[in-house]
């Protein structure tokens, strides 16, 4: 075998004589990196009839008809980006009429660095008369001159990532082959609109919410105070989609499955934390951000994700649960797979798969930290991605949870899910994956452990309502807030809900721990009053104890205030006290209690969350009364007022006002603010706010895209945190 080359500053061409070929097959194509001019119709090779490829046309500008009928056209990349399992056109130029009856032509596609054909990275595309839409294959659908335009199918299965596109060619003068610019590599997605896909989603309206909106709300405080934050996730951002490929490719689990979009979750809830493989995030719940971004601080996934991948896979610091979810749900959305943010208030975190929340407490019931592993968030922010699950029993697609945030291994690593949503509702908790640690976080009873005389322990209480409440995610099509709870529980104390409870238990390392019931004619329910006070203020509580026997009743209990991360891990106690009660038959008392703004000011963390545990016994029955309540202080907003009218390529102000609600000096106070499409993040130095003072600052900017859009902005100081605001924008065309 011979030819000729030389090498060329643009696409190549590769070629191979007819002596190559084998009877029966299709020619061989020289794979070696010896290049071959492209010939142009004065070449004398072109006049001899030999075929090659000038040039090519993958119409993938963002107006062009790939991106728009793929739904990529909000891309901001000029690469062409497809959906699988739909077809796609281009032009090829070749030297000369391309001649069905004695040429022949196929395109080769290649992933990854070491791509096979066994794991569908390498691919051959073929010509065909009739695409089947099954699988790749390409059909001439037009032809001018030498010019022909193919469309291309593509399996509903096919590996997601970035393909190196070439076109061989072969006529019994011998073969080339047209191995294209980097620029002209294709992306291919997973794709809610094809139903052979295993992320297809039927509904239009949630497909625009859970994979082409790309701002969102994300909810946090308790499940009495229920806050919000908007999120740029960003999906469509310059760059966002290359940085997403990077994790893929920098994941070492995944050797293999591209095309699964279970192990495609699997992954991206591994890598988004930075535990065990140098992924996106490192965590941090320590209130310590030196050398670093305060968790509270970060309004979207943009900055952290181009960060990550500009320092080539250098974990960026730091992010807490919401911020997991954040990265976490770009990624799936730019990958193409249907995912939205959950809030869980009272979430559990259970660390012994007991699938039960436990609290130990002493002869004279005061807590015993060291054993009391367990704890209950006051709220944690997860995923849920859309999937059918061939791999599970029917019933078990649908919305699969995902969390990215690092608190227990799965399999060895720091990752969870995908776990069905309907198992959990229903208690199938041997269901892969990692069912058993979800349904502990949204429907374990906590069961309560008193120490005895002779170091053992004796169940005392089981509170079967206090996890898993309020389950919250945004609305489609709107800035609501909408209750899932139903999706994740039974009715909370119906025969189902219990049921569930006692079929999840099953598989838990303490099966069967329910104690046998005891006497509960005294019950205990504690509320803040009012609404709940500000940062700054006391903060007022109330106990309200019912008598519903009718014998008189004594109660002595211990209760203690603590403040806490969200987490539910305690920081320190900043009140404690002994109370005794007197109730009369039939009794209703009730009586106030009040932690001093002077006694938490200095150990705030940054929810601004307290818990209240109260421990008692009625001393005539022995029953206890156990149960811990969380509040959080409330925070002030930023008020972001624009100023005249925006429009594109014209510079813009909008004025943004804080109001130090404290009646001390707030501290190196700082803003940032970012909106896609207005601005990118830019911090603004404010120093220190004085005691109710009120601060004004004005942000210039000019727009670069026209439409709705956001802008956002959160403040960060050591004494306060959780202020944010946002407002709309409506930019026009220049």
């Amino acid at each position: 075998m011979s030819s000729n080359t030389s090498s060329t500053g643009g696409d190549a061409i590769e070629t191979a004589d007819r002596n190559s070929t084998r009877p029966g097959r299709f020619p061989y194509v020289r794979t070696d990196d010896k290049i071959e001019k492209p010939l142009l119709p004065s070449d004398p090779a072109a006049n001899s009839g030999q075929l090659s490829v000038r040039s090519i046309d993958l119409l993938k500008t963002k107006t062009g008809q790939n991106r728009l009928e793929h739904h990529t056209d909000r891309y901001q990349s000029d690469n062409l980006i497809i959906r699988r399992g739909q077809c796609f056109q281009m032009w090829i130029e070749l030297s000369r009429d391309f001649k069905p009856k004695s040429d022949r032509l196929h395109l080769e596609l290649k992933l990854g660095l070491m791509p096979m054909l066994s794991r569908g990275t390498l691919v051959t595309v073929p010509l065909v008369d009739k695409l089947e839409n099954k699988c790749w294959e390409a059909k001439i659908v037009e032809q001018k001159d030498t010019r022909i335009k193919l469309s291309i199918s593509s399996p509903p299965t096919a590996p997601i990532g970035r393909y190196k596109l070439s076109v061989i060619t072969w006529t019994p003068k011998g073969s080339t082959r047209f191995n294209c610019k980097r620029e002209n590599d294709i992306y291919l997605l997973f794709n809610p609109w094809c139903k052979d896909d295993f992320v297809f989603m039927d509904e239009e309206s949630e497909r625009n919410e859970y994979v082409l909106n790309d701002v969102g709300k994300i909810y946090y405080g308790n499940e009495s105070q229920i806050g919000t934050r908007n999120w740029n996730f960003g999906q469509f951002a310059d760059g966002i989609l290359a940085a997403c490929l990077f994790i893929l490719e920098k994941s070492r689990a995944l050797a293999s499955g591209l095309g699964d979009p279970v192990n495609i979750v699997r992954v991206v809830s591994a890598m988004v934390n930075s535990n065990d493989d140098q992924g996106v995030l490192e965590g941090n719940w320590s209130s310590s951000y030196a050398n670093g971004t305060s968790p509270t601080l970060w309004t979207g996934s943009v900055e952290i994700l181009t960060h990550y991948h500009k320092s080539e896979g250098k974990p960026v610091k730091y992010g807490q649960c919401w911020v997991f979810a954040g990265v976490t749900n770009t990624v799936l959305r730019c990958l193409g797979i249907p995912a939205r943010c959950i809030t869980n208030f009272s979430s559990a975190h259970d660390t012994d798969v007991s699938l039960t929340t436990d609290v130990y407490f002493d002869e004279k019931m005061r807590p015993i930290e060291s054993l009391n592993n367990d704890s209950i968030w006051n709220f944690h922010v997860w995923n849920e991605s859309w999937m059918a699950r061939p791999d599970l029993p029917a019933g078990m697609g649908g919305w699969q949870v995902v969390d990215a945030t690092p608190q227990e291994t799965s399999q060895g690593t720091f990752c969870c899910g995908p776990t069905p949503v309907s198992a959990i509702r229903d208690g199938l908790v041997n269901v892969k994956y990692d069912a058993p640690f979800v349904f502990a976080e949204v429907n374990s009873d906590r069961i309560y452990w008193q120490r005895n005389t002779d170091g053992t322990f004796t169940q005392t209480s089981v509170q079967k309502s206090v996890v898993g409440h309020n389950i919250s995610t945004k609305a489609v099509g709107s800035n609501h807030r909408e209750d899932i709870t139903h999706l994740y529980k039974h009715p909370e104390g119906s025969d189902a809900e219990r049921v569930a409870v006692e079929t999840a238990s099953l598989y838990g390392s303490k099966p069967n721990t329910y104690p046998r019931p005891v006497a509960s004619d005294v019950t205990l329910h504690v509320a803040v009053k009012g609404e709940g006070q500000w940062v700054g203020e006391d903060a007022q509580l109330s106990f309200t104890l019912n008598n519903s026997s009718t014998e008189k009743r004594s109660i002595e209990f211990y209760c203690q205030v603590a403040i806490m991360y969200y987490t539910g891990v305690l920081k320190g106690i900043v009140k404690k006290d002994e109370i005794a009660v007197k109730l009369k038959s039939s009794e209703v008392h009730s009586l106030d209690w009040t932690v001093p703004y002077d006694l938490y000011k200095d150990q705030l963390v940054d929810q601004a969350a307290l818990m209240l545990t109260v421990i008692g016994r009625v001393i005539e029955t022995k029953q206890v009364l156990a149960t811990r309540f969380n509040f959080r202080l409330r925070t002030p907003e930023l008020t972001i007022t624009p100023v005249g009218d925006a429009v594109v390529g014209k510079e813009f102000v909008a004025k943004i006002t804080f109001k130090n609600p404290l009646p001390h000096v707030l501290k190196s106070v700082k803003i940032r603010v970012e909106g896609l499409g207005l601005l990118n993040a830019k911090n603004i130095l404010c120093g220190d706010v004085g005691s109710l003072a009120t601060i004004t600052h004005s942000v210039k900017f000019t727009p670069t895209l026209s439409g709705q859009r956001k802008l956002l902005a959160s403040l960060d100081c050591q004494q306060i945190t959780q202020v944010h605001g946002a407002a709309d924008i409506l930019v026009k065309e220049k």
